[in-house]
C-alpha cells in the first residue's frame, strides 16, 4: 500500500520525535541526495519511493525475459523462498530452475545456506542480496554496489523486484498453509512441522475454488503459465481477493493501517513504518496500540480484533508458519474474505520493502524515522 505523506501538526504520539531537518544524520556515501535514495533522480515530475525505484528497471517480464538470462530469474526467485522457508515455492522452482540450466550445486548452495564458494560473481552476489534483504532487513553498501557492478542498475533494480514479487507470494502461501500438490516432492527442509489444519483438495487453508467461479482478479502473471496446479498456489488465494478500498469500507481504514504497521514492523521497514504512523492518527489508530506494535510489546488488554491482527502478523511474517490456533481465531473474526484482504496488504508491504530496503530509500527531507 502506497501512503501520501500526511501533515504532522499536533500528532500526540508516544515516542514522538521532533522533526528537525539538522537534527537528521548524514546521507550514506551510496546515497543520491536529490533522490535520497541508491537510485539517481529520475526528475522533478517523477514517481516517488517504490515507483521511482521500478522506473530503473527494464520494463519487461523479469522472471520469462531477463536479460541476463532465466537461470538467474530463477535463482533469485529460489533465494527468496529460502529466506522466507517456503516449501510449496521453492519445490516448483527448484523444478523450473533445473529445467532452464541452473546448476544443481547452486541450488543446493541456497538450500542449504552454504558459503557462497564454486559459483559465479553473478550467482554469489544474486543470493547473498536475498539473503541481506530478507534476513538482516537490509543490504551492506558492500553487496550493494558489487551487485550493481556485476549485474548492472536496471538489471539489479529487476532482479530486486522479482524477489519483492516472490516475497509477496510466500506471505500469502505462508498464511494458509499451502502444501504441495499430491503427488509431489517437497523440497526445502524446514525449521518447523507444518500444520495440517488444510482442505484435502486444495491442499491449503481455503477451500478449492475452480475456474469457473474465480473472481475477476486473475491469476499472478509470475504464475501465469500453468506452473502451479490447478486448485493451489497464490493464484488460487488471490480468487478470494477484494481491492484495497472494499477492505477498508468491510473492516475500516483504522485496521487496514494497523496490518501496514504490523509489517512494517516485523519486516524493519522504517521507511514504511514512518509513513504509516504519520497516517495513523488521521484512521483512528491509538498511540498505546502503535507502541505495542513498535516495541513488540505483550497485546493482553487491547480489543480481541487489535490483538487478533498482531499475533498473527507476528507469526506470519518472523516464525514464518501461522499456528492452527491463530489461524482459527482470526479467521473466526474476519471471515475468509477479509483475512485475505489483511494478508494481501501484509503481502504488498513485503514486496515493497525489499525494494526499499536494497535501494537504501530515506524518509523526505526534514522527517525523522519513527521506528
Amino acid at each position: 500500500m502506497r501512503l501520501p505523506i500526511k501533515p504532522l501538526c499536533l500528532l500526540a504520539l508516544t515516542s514522538f520525535v521532533a522533526l528537525a531537518a539538522d537534527a537528521q544524520e548524514p546521507l550514506s556515501a551510496d546515497v543520491y541526495p536529490d533522490s535520497r535514495s541508491r537510485l539517481p533522480s529520475l526528475g522533478p515530475e517523477a514517481p516517488t519511493g517504490v515507483d521511482r525505484i521500478i522506473a530503473h528497471g527494464s520494463g519487461g517480464l523479469v522472471r520469462w525475459e531477463f536479460a541476463l538470462g532465466r537461470a538467474l530469474s530463477e535463482l533469485s526467485i529460489l533465494a527468496t523462498a529460502r529466506e522466507w522457508d517456503q516449501p510449496y515455492e521453492w519445490s516448483l522452482h527448484e523444478l523450473e530452475a533445473l529445467a532452464v540450466g541452473l546448476e544443481p550445486r547452486v541450488i543446493d548452495i541456497v538450500r542449504d545456506r552454504l558459503p557462497l564458494v564454486g559459483i559465479s560473481e553473478q550467482e554469489a552476489v544474486i543470493i547473498q542480496t536475498g539473503r541481506e534483504i530478507f534476513g538482516d532487513h537490509e543490504l551492506s553498501a558492500e553487496t550493494y554496489a558489487r551487485a550493481e557492478s556485476l549485474l548492472g542498475r536496471a538489471n539489479l533494480v529487476d532482479i530486486v523486484m522479482l524477489m519483492g514479487e516472490y516475497a509477496e507470494d510466500a506471505v500469502r502461501l505462508i498464511a494458509f498453509n499451502q502444501y504441495m500438490p499430491p503427488g509431489w516432492r517437497q523440497f526445502l527442509p524446514l525449521p518447523f512441522t507444518p500444520p495440517d489444519d488444510i482442505h484435502p483438495d486444495s491442499r491449503s487453508r481455503l477451500p478449492y475454488l475452480r475456474n469457473e467461479i474465480r473472481s475477476e482478479s486473475a491469476t499472478p502473471s509470475i504464475y501465469g503459465r500453468g506452473l502451479a496446479p490447478e486448485g493451489t498456489g497464490p493464484g488460487q488465494i488471490m480468487r478470494r481477493s477484494r481491492d484495497l478500498e472494499t477492505l477498508q469500507a468491510s473492516v475500516g481504514s483504522r485496521l487496514v493501517r494497523l496490518a501496514n504497521l504490523i509489517a512494517a514492523r516485523e519486516l524493519g521497514d522504517v521507511y514504511q513504518w514512518t509513513m504509516n504512523q504519520i497516517a495513523a492518527p488521521e484512521d483512528g489508530l491509538e498511540p498505546t496500540v502503535i507502541d505495542i506494535v513498535r516495541q513488540r510489546a505483550t497485546v493482553t488488554g487491547l480489543a480481541e480484533t487489535d490483538a487478533a491482527l498482531i499475533e498473527f502478523g507476528r507469526e506470519l511474517l518472523t516464525v514464518h508458519t501461522v499456528s492452527p490456533s491463530t489461524y482459527a481465531r482470526v479467521l473466526e473474526i474476519f471471515g475468509e474474505i477479509d483475512l485475505v484482504g489483511f494478508v494481501n496488504v501484509m503481502a504488498k508491504s513485503a514486496s515493497d520493502s525489499a525494494l526499499l530496503i536494497a535501494f537504501q530509500q530515506q524518509l523526505p527531507a526534514g522527517q525523522e524515522p519513527l521506528l
